[in-house]
């Protein structure tokens, strides 16, 4: 099959969703398929790819608060694309102009639209907590859900990337007739990159001795992650046990989130490492993954640290949840602070060898990115099939769901 992802989230100089395509383009070269994204650039030009696929940027507008990503407007160059590649299959990501840009594409292709985010809980259910309860936020802003059925009803299929974000808009009334859970490259991340000499590198950085509990932190410097909340929590546990943070990240808010951790020894705040075996084996040698964003729609990085054999310290609603594994997980109520520290006490009071077994066990059942494309595939070549049948047609309801994204400089290690 011939797969173009209209996908206006991707950028070289991404996170998660460039992770995610590249490793895509590959995995399914390698499966006999291509895949094409339609990116948004500063010009016209071809990223080829080994063993095929590529991607191709569409001269377009940059993101005014983020000049890191583009916008698609325009409609003409991508349905000049879409006519001239003739898909098998159409992905689209975003809710806004592209998705009705491919939507009203009259091509042949079976039209899907995988849903990665949860705009709801990422920005209204954030911004305005404390101000009303979550069940009113999202009844005012039911309006959005409606939103999304119009512009769904121009698609063949609608995926979700795994089960939290299937259930939290299935609530809303939103179609979604499969959930395909994300899955990590498996082979980068194991328990065994684990390295004493590294951690304890690590804990004297924060200040700490070889017996105090090593947190570690990964992910954007930005609100929707909800990193104040988890130094406010790592700052209350250290206040009666021997406990340190290290964050890898950037963001808008690097400089508030710096101004937060300065008065304590034990929180580290370090710039992204892209260098993906020495990330692993940071990630091996911690003790736990803390993580904050209760808006997670999957929770890859809970994923990679699993795959690590690393225990979770993580908020009880979202994609982190769903993962977590309690034999060597600790959940705590989403947005308190209070109760991410006692989570924190609570990792901390556990046995902690038998704690790395059962994390080193769970570790072996991780999903990997190559079931998750490989399921991705049947399933549309089994719509392709219905729809060839006249089983599958656009403007159709929903079906069973299928299941089965240093601020300051330190020193993290050669």
């Amino acid at each position: 099959m011939r797969i173009v992802d209209v996908n206006e989230f991707y950028s070289p100089a991404g996170g998660g969703v460039r992770t995610y395509i590249d490793r895509k383009i590959g995995i399914l070269a390698d499966m006999g398929h291509e895949l094409i994204v339609l990116a948004p650039g500063r010009e016209d030009r071809v990223e080829p790819r080994p063993g095929g696929g590529r991607v191709e940027y569409i001269r377009s507008p940059g993101m005014p608060f983020d000049r890191n990503y583009g916008l698609f407007w325009d409609a003409a160059p991508i349905h000049a694309a879409l006519d001239r590649l003739q898909p098998d299959v159409v992905e689209c990501c975003s809710p806004w102009r592209p998705a009705w840009i491919v939507g009203q594409w009259q091509g042949r292709a079976l039209k899907s639209f995988f849903m990665h985010n949860d705009n709801v809980a990422a920005y209204p259910l954030r911004w305005f907590e404390g101000l009303a309860s979550p069940a009113r936020i999202e009844r005012a802003f039911a309006w959005y859900s409606r939103y999304m059925g119009r512009f769904l009803d121009h698609y063949d299929v609608v995926v979700t990337n795994g089960p939290a974000l299937d259930k939290r808009l299935r609530s809303r009334g939103v179609r979604i007739d499969a959930a395909m859970p994300l899955g990590i490259e498996r082979a980068h991340f194991s328990p065994t990159l684990r390295d004493e000499e590294l951690r304890r590198c690590l804990l004297a950085q924060c200040d700490l001795p070889e017996h105090g509990l090593l947190l570690l932190g990964l992910g954007r410097h930005h609100a929707e992650k909800r990193w104040a909340m988890v130094i406010d929590a790592v700052l209350r546990a250290g206040t009666t046990l021997p406990v340190g943070l290290i964050q890898i990240g950037t963001g808008n808010d690097s400089a508030r989130l710096e101004a937060r951790a300065a008065g304590s020894p034990h929180i580290r705040l370090f710039r992204p490492v892209y260098d993906r075996e020495r990330l692993a084996r940071i990630m091996a040698s911690a003790d736990a993954l803390i993580h904050g964003a209760e808006a997670e729609p999957f929770g890859l990085v809970a994923c990679e640290a699993m795959a690590s054999g690393l225990p979770l310290i993580v908020p009880d609603m979202g994609g982190c949840a769903e993962v977590a594994d309690p034999a060597c997980a600790e959940l705590y109520a989403a947005r308190d602070p209070l109760a991410c520290a006692a989570a924190i006490g609570r990792l901390y009071a556990r046995d902690r060898p038998a704690l790395r077994r059962a994390a080193a066990a769970v570790a072996t059942t991780v999903r990997s990115d190559r079931e998750h494309a490989e399921e991705l595939m049947a399933y549309y070549a089994q719509a392709l099939g219905r729809r060839v049948a006249g089983q599958v047609g656009r403007r159709s309801g929903p079906a069973p769901a299928c299941g089965l994204s240093s601020a300051a400089p330190g020193v993290l290690g050669s």
